[in-house]
């Protein structure tokens, strides 16, 4: 559902130069200054997945081998739930080396690391994606965000609503007068940010728990994955502009 709320506007029957807002503008009789504010709202249609890969081992093979693997899992698993390919989105792997001592003898062992991004535009195929995404302690979700695909569209939607209202009050204010609106002289947009864009931040925690082995000295410790974090739910997007005009009166 979209709908357009309108803010407050003033309108200034202009008796100064306008050269002060703008120095292109030179004249200032009968002209009639207007501002006013609108905005466009709309629930999120894209919904973009990061998703962290690392990989570590005693030997290079292995550790890059099980990387490639998680991450052409995570490309094949959007495939599958009907992602495009341009909507995929992965990095390079890249490899970091962790030596004991002397950085001149052979690594100790080799880290690989990459990412891989994916935008969702069914938010009915989130569920299964995430669902199948994190099943092993290479894979994790980074973030998780709610937007607008085209967020340029909206912005243009905001700023002609502020537009409208602006020529329509002007044209309100000159018909008391038994006058009317004329040429755009001058005029001034502001796109505001936008707000309402949903972003869920994951971090990769574990909890170490000690357990009894039933001696004073026997204390393992076992890894528990963390709790799964709730989706947040897509709240309504506002995009919100104003304009600022300077219309000729006739």
């Amino acid at each position: 559902m979209k709908r357009f709320a309108i803010c407050s506007a003033f309108l200034l029957v202009c008796t100064l130069p306008l050269a002060a807002q703008n120095n292109d503008v030179k004249f200032i009789a009968d002209t009639l200054v207007v501002q006013a504010d609108g905005t466009y709202e709309a629930d999120p249609d894209l919904a973009t997945l990061t998703f962290d890969i690392s990989s570590q081992d005693k030997e290079l093979k292995p550790a890059y081998e099980n990387a490639s693997q998680a991450m052409q899992k995570i490309v094949a698993l959007a495939a599958k739930n009907d992602v495009k390919k341009e909507d995929v989105s992965s990095g390079v792997l890249t490899v970091v080396p962790y030596y004991s001592g002397d950085w001149k003898k052979r690594a100790k062992s080799f880290l690989v690391q990459g990412q891989i991004v994916i935008k969702v535009r069914d938010f009915s195929k989130l569920g299964a994606i995430l669902e199948d995404s994190v099943t092993s302690d290479i894979t994790d979700l980074r973030s998780l965000t709610y937007s607008l695909a085209d967020e340029e569209a909206a912005k243009q939607h905001a700023v002609a609503e502020a537009m409208r209202r602006a020529i329509g009050r002007a044209t309100a204010a000159l018909d008391q007068k038994g006058q009317k609106v004329g040429t755009l002289r001058f005029a001034t947009v502001d796109v505001k940010q936008i707000v309402g864009v949903a972003r869920l931040e994951v971090r990769s925690v574990e909890q170490l728990v000690e357990v009894s082995a039933g001696s004073a000295s026997g204390v393992s410790r076992e890894k528990l994955a963390p709790p799964p974090a709730p989706l947040p739910q897509p709240e309504k997007i506002t995009v919100s502009a104003t304009v600022q005009c300077a219309f000729q009166i006739q």
